[in-house]
């Protein structure tokens, strides 16, 4: 029943039973007759079949989450229980200041502590790290909390806050942030991203209409706008632009200061001793730079 199972979630991930198949190495037909084995043994209907598409009805996405956790856990048998003994690749999907910031700290205690285990890195922006998660195409996701709920068979780790400052180039005069924002123009934070969506909620909740003369999704590349003159902007304390030399001003928020929270994203049914271990190494880093940052 097993591999009835793994072409369910093939299909359900797919859509339609022949890219399936195609997956699979298997044909249509074959995938059709596995899944009425598997809804016979089951006693219940999991698509609502409407031409080509293979829909799951609400039985269907029921049995979705639980059939990738019986794989996950099946396939765990099989694993080392010591991130030492582990071998193989982890995908780890990472948005750009932890892949510039924390996550080359923390990759080499990971690399003492599990030196078999291959890591590759995907650049992303959150939204899109969560859905590739989700499909199975990442093992793990380094971003930022969404504002919305995740799936349940996904699982949210808390890694840190970031708070957001206002920064100005070097010439600029004063030192209060909403007369800055309302007066200088306005280097943005992408609007669609996770991060930027705190920018925009603070800015309503300010009452304050900003100048756009830039929209962007990466911090550095903000960062460098503002220091080249472009204009002011809001960003969280995070990655090379605030670790490395800076060339901008840098204005706290006081009272009115805002965060966004960093999370790991995993499937439930995947998770393992490497992953654990990288886990903690990031855990571990986060702590060491929290005890060593020194204030503004």
């Amino acid at each position: 029943m097993l591999r009835e199972l793994k072409t369910f979630v093939r299909v359900a991930r797919h859509g339609t039973f022949a890219g399936a198949g195609q997956q699979l190495g298997l044909s249509q037909s074959a995938v059709s007759a596995q899944m009425r084995v598997l809804e016979e043994s089951l006693g219940v209907r999991l698509f609502d079949r409407s031409g080509r598409a293979a829909v799951l009805n609400a039985a269907g996405r029921h049995a979705l989450p639980l059939a990738e956790q019986m794989i996950g856990l099946y396939g765990q048998m099989a694993l080392p229980t010591a991130a030492a003994d582990w071998q193989g690749e982890l995908r780890i999907g990472a948005i750009a200041t932890l892949q510039t910031g924390l996550l080359p700290e923390a990759l080499p205690r990971f690399r003492r502590a599990a030196p078999r285990v291959d890591l590759k890195l995907v650049p992303g922006v959150s939204l899109g790290l969560l859905s590739q998660v989700d499909a199975g195409e990442l093992d793990l996701a380094l971003m930022i909390k969404p504002p919305f709920e995740l799936p349940k068979e996904l699982l949210e780790i808390p890694l840190a806050r970031e708070p957001f400052v206002l920064i100005t180039p070097l010439d600029v005069e004063g030192d209060d942030p909403l007369q800055l924002l309302a007066e200088q123009p306005f280097v943005r934070y992408d609007r669609a991203s996770f991060g930027g969506r705190l920018v925009s909620r603070f800015l309503r909740e300010q009452h304050l209409q900003v100048h756009d003369t830039l929209e962007l999704d990466e911090v550095e590349a903000i960062a460098r706008m503002v220091e080249c003159g472009l204009g002011v902007s809001l960003l969280p304390k995070a990655g090379l632009w605030f670790k490395g030399e800076r060339r901008v001003r840098i204005i706290e928020l006081g009272e009115l200061t805002f965060e966004r929270q960093l999370i790991a994203v995993l499937r439930r049914a995947q998770r393992q001793p490497a992953l654990d271990c990288l886990l903690e190494c990031l855990g571990a880093k986060m702590a060491q730079n929290a005890g060593s940052t020194a204030p503004l």
